[in-house]
This record gives C-alpha cells, sequence and structure tokens, in this order.
C-alpha cells in the first residue's frame, strides 16, 4: 500500500474515531501494517508535504496554486469582460490601421512616382487663363485659390480649389486642360485615412482625445489580462500554446491565452505610449522632447525594417485579442441566452 493510501486510510479511522483526536495521539497507530517499516521522521516529512484536503490554504497559496477562487480574480476578470465588450470594436480599427501606416513613409515614396504627360510637337502649353476656364467647366462649384505651373515641359499643372465646404488639389494637363485626377495616389490616401483614424479617430483633438482614454483602456486590459491568465502553478504551460485538434471554442481559447501571453508586453508599450501620444500638452510638464521622441519611435517601431516589420505583424496582436475574445463571450454567455429565450417562447 502506497503512503498516500495510508494517510487516507488514516483521515477515514480519524472520522470514525474522534475521541483519537487527542494531544498525545500518534498518527503511527492508525497506519496500515504495510507501511510500519517507514522510519518515524520520514513519514512525518511526507504527511506534511502533503495538500491541505480541509481547504485552509493562505490567500498566497491559493494565487498559486487555485486562483480562480480568488474574489479579486472574480473581479478582475468582470473588469476584462466589460471593458473588452465595451471597446472591443476600437481596439480592432486601432490595432489594423496601426499595422497599415508603420510602413506609410516607404509605401508613399514608392506610390508617389512623378506623374508626366504626353508633350505633343510643336503645341504649346495653354495660357493660365485657358487652365482656369477649364477648371471652371470640370468644377463649376469651385474657385480657384492657386495654379502652378511646373518649369518641366511634361510636368502637368496643380490646381488648388475651395468652395464652402472643402479645399482639394487636382492635377491638369497643360496641353489639353483634362483633369489627370488626385496629386496623391490612392495608396497615399487610404494611408492618409488609416493615419488619420489611427491618430484621431476621423474627429481631431476631440478623437485623439477619445484615443487617449481608449489607450488607457488597453492598458487596463492588458494588466487585468495579465492576472486572469495565470491557470495555477499546474497548468500554466497550458496557456501559453495551442493545442490541436480540438473543437472550435477550445481553438480560440487557446488563441486567445496564448496571444496574450505572448503579445502582452508589446499591447502595454503600446496602450502607455498612446496615453504618451494623445495627451503631449498635459504631459510636457513630465516628458522632454527627447523621450516622447522615443516614446513615438517605440510606438511605431521606427528604429529598422525588422522591427517596423516585427511591428506590423504584431500589431494585429490586440484585433486578434478582441476578436477571440468577443467569440468567447457569444459561445459561453450570448448563445446559451439566446437558447433559453428560443426555449421559452417554444
Amino acid at each position: 500500500m502506497c503512503w498516500t493510501a495510508g494517510y487516507r486510510h488514516l483521515q477515514v479511522n480519524v472520522q470514525r474515531k474522534p475521541h483519537l483526536n487527542r494531544r498525545a495521539w500518534s498518527p503511527l497507530s492508525l497506519l496500515p501494517p504495510a507501511m510500519i517499516c517507514f522510519q518515524k521522521h520520514q513519514l512525518l516529512g511526507q504527511l506534511s508535504e502533503l495538500p491541505d484536503h480541509g481547504g485552509h490554504r493562505t490567500v498566497w497559496q491559493k494565487c498559486i496554486h487555485h486562483p480562480q477562487g480568488l474574489l479579486l480574480r472574480q473581479i478582475l476578470f468582470q473588469v476584462h469582460l466589460w471593458v473588452g465588450i465595451g471597446v472591443g470594436l476600437y481596439v480592432a480599427a486601432i490595432s489594423v490601421s496601426g499595422s497599415a501606416i508603420v510602413f506609410s513613409k516607404e509605401i508613399g515614396r514608392i506610390a508617389s512616382q512623378r506623374l508626366t504627360v504626353a508633350t505633343p510637337a510643336g503645341r504649346p502649353r495653354l495660357l493660365p487663363t485657358e487652365i482656369e476656364q477649364s477648371i471652371l467647366r470640370a468644377y463649376p462649384s469651385y474657385q480657384v485659390l492657386d495654379l502652378r505651373e511646373p518649369k518641366q515641359a511634361d510636368r502637368p499643372d496643380l490646381a488648388v480649389l475651395e468652395n464652402r465646404k472643402e479645399r482639394i488639389a487636382r492635377l491638369f494637363d497643360p496641353y489639353t486642360g483634362k483633369d489627370l485626377g488626385d496629386p496623391r495616389p490612392g495608396a497615399v490616401r487610404l494611408l492618409g485615412w488609416l493615419g488619420d483614424l489611427h491618430d484621431n479617430l476621423l474627429a481631431g483633438l476631440t478623437g485623439r482625445t477619445f484615443n487617449g482614454i481608449g489607450a488607457f483602456l488597453v492598458v487596463v486590459m492588458g494588466a487585468t489580462g495579465a492576472v486572469i491568465w495565470w491557470p495555477g502553478i499546474k497548468n500554466w504551460r497550458h496557456g501559453m500554446r495551442i493545442q490541436r485538434g480540438v473543437r472550435f471554442a477550445r481553438l480560440n481559447w487557446d488563441l486567445h491565452s496564448a496571444v496574450g501571453f505572448w503579445c502582452l508586453l508589446f499591447v502595454l508599450i503600446w496602450g502607455i505610449s498612446g496615453i504618451c501620444l494623445c495627451f503631449p500638452g498635459t504631459l510636457n510638464f513630465i516628458l522632454s522632447y527627447p523621450l516622447r521622441f522615443w516614446i513615438t519611435r517605440l510606438h511605431f517601431g521606427r528604429f529598422n525594417e525588422v522591427t517596423e516589420a516585427l511591428w506590423t505583424i504584431l500589431g494585429l496582436a490586440p484585433g486578434i485579442l478582441a476578436i477571440t475574445g468577443a467569440l468567447m463571450w457569444w459561445n459561453r454567455v450570448l448563445r446559451k441566452k439566446l437558447r433559453r429565450i428560443a426555449d421559452i417562447q417554444s
């Protein structure tokens, strides 16, 4: 009989014979015969290492072995859940837009190639007044604020137009007066829109303020997620990897847990640096200009091409966490409630 079985035998006898629970009583008197060969000090040492089956553990022991039952963890889980529900779409949008604009300068240089026009032999350029007439025919509700004629014969004219609602820039063929479109390529315009979304939520300074609040909530989710991620010392390795051949709900949970573990440091860096970038005026008395410069480089990974590529890939991690978290909420809460409502109605 193994020593653990002997300990169970000891517990049963103590429960059946409470009169044995005296100060002079020795556990050796209830041990099975097969365990008498053990020396007394060895047996007592083994018994002292056994887990407390009565459940009387300190808070630290609960944190290490079974944190799921702690009230603090349950509170942090609710904070993590409802903050994630509230800003899930925001996190996904910021994640995708942030990854897209890391290489915005390089993409802009490649896309912004010099536009040239055909130069007809023996045909002079149109006069500025003739170009303006072509512009007003194409844009009758606009006024021409500026018209720039390049020195090169194969370059188009640049016109700046304005009406009551907006100001735009257009290119025109200096020989035919044809509208050649926006001087910025489509890729550059898209990156500009994504940059405005990432920085200001498309709402100017007001959007930047809300963006700073969102960055703070990202830090809150990262900190609470780090606490509730810990499954106990026996199972902590399971939260670091993704199991294969499991059902979708389990795969989604593993993905959320593993991505959260491996990308936690980056999420906290982006959240804290995002707060600093969204409130530069408020933090000027704390942060010097060189420090703000390094915070900007750290936020976008602008150290070299390797870090920019790494930031582009890892920048999708908050979006993955938002999506997998929403799916977990759907599988565990919403779908069950909808089934109950359907059962009641039927």
